[in-house]
């Protein structure tokens, strides 16, 4: 007697895609931003986010991402055939992800253009209360990227200094004390951070995954392991079931510390998976 396929209950992927995905690693270099998102300080890739959530969700289900910038998690979910909601403390932000999203969802095929999209424009502290108030629907999942503490900041940055020089482009996400990428004492940032995403726990199916992408930081000579700090806070509230590295192989090199003292070039990000349960 042949074997019973065993039900899919996860996503819509073929078994290959689904093992492809399992690597525990990966490369990603994004394709060059768009000269109408470039303002964003550090945007994060449709193409990337597009490759997460066709794994964590089914056509269909609801996407949602409390910290969505320019609406790349929107954008990518509408691609995807799924539903997308994204909150954006930033107005100018905002705004630009709903006139992203909404082009995005224009452009879809007949059979997709029905799909719920919307970018509130809101801090994600009070995801709470927002979420009653507009009656948004659970997540089937939750992709985020949040501020890497106040790293935006440090007049070090090479792509900062690059960006000094534009004034059509942002150096810093804004100048609001409720923008997480202001705070600067880590232990503070760290619990405001983990306030913003346990927030989210009731809104979110049981079992539905979050992926957070967040980096290790640099700064005054040490390093500050938000991934991991972040990891373990979080893991009493959601369970923590995994990591992802995604690493960039297309940036140049900096002789940094040459000559005196151990400095990475650092271009991997921890993609944290935590589920709902």
């Amino acid at each position: 007697m042949p074997k019973r396929a065993l039900p899919n209950r996860l996503n819509d992927l073929t078994n290959k895609e689904w093992i492809k995905f399992q690597k525990s690693w990966f490369i990603h270099n994004p394709p060059p931003r768009r000269k109408d998102v470039r303002r964003h300080p550090a945007k994060f890739p449709e193409t990337l986010a597009e490759e997460f959530i066709r794994f964590f969700t089914k056509a269909g289900q609801v996407v949602l991402d409390p910290m969505v910038g320019t609406g790349s998690t929107v954008v990518a979910a509408l691609r995807s055939g799924r539903q997308g909601i994204g909150v954006e403390l930033n107005a100018e932000y905002a705004a630009i992800a709903a006139e992203l999203v909404e082009a995005q969802a224009q452009s879809l095929d007949n059979h997709r253009e029905g799909l719920h999209r919307q970018i509130l424009r809101a801090d994600a502290a009070n995801y709470p209360t927002l979420a009653r108030d507009h009656d948004l629907p659970p997540a089937d999942y939750v992709l985020t990227s949040p501020p890497y503490w106040n790293m935006l900041h440090a007049t070090g940055a090479e792509t900062q200094r690059a960006r000094r020089g534009d004034d059509d482009l942002d150096v810093v996400y804004s100048d609001m004390d409720a923008d997480l990428g202001n705070e600067a004492d880590y232990d503070t940032f760290l619990e405001r951070l983990t306030a913003v995403y346990a927030g989210l726990k009731p809104f979110i199916k049981t079992k539905a995954y979050l992926t957070i992408i967040v980096k290790n930081v640099k700064k005054g000579g040490r390093i500050y392991p938000l991934a991991w700090d972040l990891g373990k806070r979080l893991d009493g509230i959601y369970r923590l079931k995994d990591e992802k590295i995604w690493l960039q192989d297309n940036q140049r090199l900096a002789p940094y510390g040459m000559g005196n003292a151990w400095v990475s070039n650092t271009f991997h990000h921890y993609c944290l998976q935590f589920r709902n349960e």
